[in-house]
């Protein structure tokens, strides 16, 4: 399957409730950014994007950097950006602030694409920002974009609705894995879990 998907990790968030930006926050003394570009290497995606404002950083990062489609309207402009540029017929999505998530686990959504059919996990609801859209899904991103509806659970709804994903439903035992890195309340919760 890996010459079928390309990758993107969507660093361009104001991590406005953080006060940091998120990317640059270090886990087991790695910054975000860096450890989660690492994961989507091991999946080897025929291409990696990363999707945010350009930063110093980013130069020898060995991938493509593209800004969000729009300024301001939360990943749904990083997504979108990929999309129009994404090669393959899947794009697996990684937002930057997931610092639990692991290869393992993406390797095995990535296993459950089907022909045609990204897929779309689910814990209490959508987790839109792990997930594979296939490239054909653009149309329905860019019309949200078009309407200033930014939602990704809109979004995935849709993508579920148009056929364009299948729902996977997250073990119990895996609902961690999408602990969303908010807030410095979730950083100590993460140093001392």
């Amino acid at each position: 399957m890996s010459s079928l998907f390309s990758a993107v990790l969507l660093a361009g968030g104001k991590s406005t409730r953080m006060g940091r930006n998120k990317a640059f926050i270090r886990i087991e003394g790695v910054p975000l950014w860096q450890r989660q570009l690492s994961i989507l290497r091991q999946l080897y995606p025929a291409e990696i994007f990363l999707a945010g404002p350009p930063r110093p950083e980013w130069s020898g990062a060995g991938c493509i950097i593209i800004s969000d489609a729009r300024e301001d309207c939360g990943p749904l402009g990083g997504l979108v950006a990929a999309l129009r540029r994404c090669s393959t017929k899947f794009l697996l999505v990684l937002a930057v602030d997931l610092p639990n998530i692991t290869f393992e686990h993406l390797h095995l959504l990535v296993g459950l694409c089907s022909e045609g059919k990204g897929v779309i996990p689910v814990t209490e609801e959508f987790e839109p920002l792990v997930a594979l859209y296939p490239t054909r899904s653009l149309g329905s991103a860019e019309e949200l974009l078009g309407s200033g509806r930014y939602s990704l659970q809109e979004f995935a709804a849709r993508c579920i609705a148009e056929e364009l994903a299948d729902e996977h439903q997250v073990a119990l035992s895996d609902a961690a894995l999408y602990l969303n890195m908010n807030t410095p309340t979730d950083l100590a919760d993460l140093a001392h879990g």
